[in-house]
């Protein structure tokens, strides 16, 4: 079950990009994690924006913003591979919904946390990557079935 959670100056995003930014970034890491696209893991991928208040974020040299993507995933569910992909598509959502370019691709930063087996619960039990794994491929038959 993924988690992401974006921070930004306040006023960094576009009116457009503050309203879709979060489901945008939630789709992204389903997609990465190879998620089936179901109500049931939608559901779960939750994901969080939080606008740091004006003068809250800076850097040595400037004052334009910077933006901090955080990503929870369990251990083992994104390979290298995704986690490329994961990070590039991220980085692209968050600069269309701030209304900037490639060029301020480095404004953005994606940080991958992998929960270890065992550390994350949910409904009041530990949950298992083989779990979610089994959940995934029943989902994804049911899918195809429909």
């Amino acid at each position: 079950m993924p988690m992401i959670r974006l921070t930004v100056p306040s006023g960094a995003l576009t009116e457009e990009g503050r309203k879709t930014v979060q489901r945008d970034l939630a789709a992204v890491l389903l997609r990465w994690e190879g998620a089936p696209d179901t109500a049931f893991f939608r559901a779960q991928a939750w994901s969080y924006l939080v606008e740091l208040p004006e003068g809250a974020q800076t850097t040595a040299e400037d004052d334009a913003p910077r933006f901090l993507v955080e990503v929870t995933v369990p251990q083992g569910a994104m390979s290298e591979r995704r986690k490329a992909g994961m990070v590039e598509d991220a980085t692209k959502t968050v600069l269309g919904a701030a209304g900037l370019s490639q060029d301020d691709a480095l404004r953005v930063w994606v940080l991958v946390h992998e929960q270890p087996e065992g550390t994350w619960g949910a409904g009041g039990s530990v949950i298992r990557y083989a779990g979610l794994v089994a959940l995934a491929k029943g989902q994804k038959g049911q899918q195809a079935d429909a």
